[in-house]
C-alpha cells in the first residue's frame, strides 16, 4: 500500500511553499474540541507515529509541536504545544498540516510514484504514473494513458521507474 501522503495541492495558502520544500501533507485540521486547546485531526497518511508527542508539524501558522495526542474514531484528537485554549485552537480550523518524508525502504511513498515510468515485466513502458487513487481492495496507480494499476502488481520501484508484473493484455484495453 502507498504510504505517508497525498498530493499537496490543497486550498491551504501554505501548500505551494510547503510541496516546494519537499514537505508532505499528512493531515487537515478539523474544528476546535473542549476547551482547553485541542482539535481534531483528520490524517491522509497511515503513518501515524507522525502525532507522537514532540513531534513538530508544519501549518501555514509555522511549525507546531505535539504536547499530546490521541486516537477518536477516524481522526485524532491533538493538542499542540502553545495552543492552550478553544479559541486558540478553533483559529487552526481547516489548516493543513505537513512534515519531512519519512526514511522508510521498505514502503513505496506516493510522493516518489507520481511522475515516475511505469515499465512491465517485458520491458515495455506503459505510461507515468500521475496520480495515486485509493480504492479499498488496494490502491492504483493512475497513468498518463488512462490505465490504472493495483499496487498490487508492482514489484519493484526505483529512481523514476515503478516495475510492474501485470496480465497480458492490461495495457491493450480500450479505453472506453
Amino acid at each position: 500500500m502507498a504510504s505517508g501522503s497525498k498530493s499537496t495541492s490543497g486550498t491551504d495558502s501554505g501548500a505551494p511553499e510547503a510541496e516546494q520544500s519537499g514537505l508532505l501533507e499528512i493531515a487537515t485540521i478539523g474544528r476546535a474540541h473542549g476547551v482547553r486547546g485541542e482539535v481534531a485531526v483528520y490524517p491522509v497518511t497511515n503513518r501515524l507515529e507522525r502525532f507522537d508527542a514532540g513531534s513538530v508539524l508544519v501549518t501555514t501558522a509555522g511549525p507546531r509541536a505535539v504536547a499530546r495526542a490521541r486516537p477518536d474514531g477516524n481522526r485524532w484528537l491533538v493538542r499542540f504545544e502553545g495552543i492552550d485554549d478553544r479559541d486558540a485552537a478553533a483559529a487552526l480550523t481547516g489548516t493543513t498540516v505537513f512534515a519531512e518524508p519519512l526514511a522508510d525502504p521498505d514502503e513505496l511513498w506516493v510522493h516518489e510514484l507520481c511522475g515516475a515510468t511505469v515499465v512491465d515485466q517485458r520491458g515495455d513502458a506503459a505510461g507515468v504514473v500521475t496520480a495515486v487513487v485509493a480504492n479499498p481492495a488496494a490502491d492504483l496507480l493512475e497513468l498518463d494513458t488512462g490505465h490504472l494499476v493495483p499496487l498490487t502488481f508492482v514489484v519493484r520501484c526505483e529512481s523514476g521507474v515503478v516495475h510492474v508484473e501485470v496480465p497480458d493484455g492490461l495495457f491493450e484495453l480500450d479505453q472506453r
